[in-house]
């Protein structure tokens, strides 16, 4: 997604990214919207499985707008703040 590989920009900072499942073609995949920069910030917001529901509706896309709008103009130390207190949980992969 670093090199511009989303599916859609949903606005307010907000991204889609379609993800495969291994042997269940597009149809079985998952959707995964993400807040991002595109930099150096990237905040799992919410994801589902396409073969549950078809999309986000509009009221929880605006919560996630403006929850992505406090995530990304957080600074290091109120981050730090968040992870410390589990108010948010850092995934690590790899």
């Amino acid at each position: 997604m670093q090199k511009g590989l989303i599916d859609a920009r949903l606005g307010g900072g907000l991204i889609k990214k379609r993800v495969a499942r291994s042997g269940h073609g597009k149809r079985g995949g998952y959707r995964v919207i993400l807040a991002s920069n595109l930099g150096d910030r990237w905040v799992f917001m919410f994801g589902f499985a396409k073969n549950e529901r078809d999309n986000v509706d509009d009221d929880e896309l605006r919560l996630m707008k403006r929850l992505a709008s406090a995530f990304l103009e957080m600074d290091d130390r109120m981050l730090r703040q968040a992870l410390t207190s589990g108010e948010i949980l850092e995934i690590h992969h790899g």
